[in-house]
């Protein structure tokens, strides 16, 4: 079956915090009140995966033009190593250089080896370590990434 990429709707929400909640253990992966939060801001942006009717992706997104922010990249296991976060990344790059972004910042997990590794492969670049980033004990990096408008089209 198909993945078709769309954006967010209300109806979402349930599906998004559960499969949030299998992608990253708890104290990392968010709570209701932080996931509301990050999909209802005006500068926000959420795209989600979808095969059939089950969410199999989502990427959220905050913007601050000319600085982008991704806030989180979940991709159901079962989804993993289908091109899924590589189709969302790059519907995001777009839309946020469309909107004036010229560079995107990221945080990832020190632990998160395939997560770095993802995000190098796509161009990010690691700029420094954060201490105690994540439950105030594992360090995370902080990956950034200059785009232009030619990648949105």
């Amino acid at each position: 079956m198909a993945v078709a990429l769309r954006a967010y709707q209300a109806g979402d929400f349930d599906d998004l915090y559960a499969l949030d909640h299998r992608c990253f253990p708890r104290g990392i992966a968010y709570s209701k009140r932080m996931l509301a939060y990050f999909l209802s801001m005006p500068q926000g942006s959420c795209i989600v995966a979808v095969e059939g009717s089950a969410i199999a992706a989502f990427i959220i997104t905050e913007e601050d033009v000319p600085l982008g922010h991704i806030l989180t990249l979940d991709v159901a296991e079962s989804h993993r190593r289908r091109g899924l976060g590589t189709q969302l990344l790059l519907r995001s790059e777009q839309e946020l250089a469309a909107r004036g972004v010229r560079e995107i910042v990221l945080e990832t997990s020190v632990e998160n080896t395939a997560g770095a590794a993802f995000w190098q492969r796509h161009g990010f670049q690691m700029v420094r370590r954060l201490k105690r980033y994540y439950l105030d004990r594992i360090d995370a990096y902080e990956m950034r990434k200059n785009i232009t408008v030619s990648q949105s089209s």
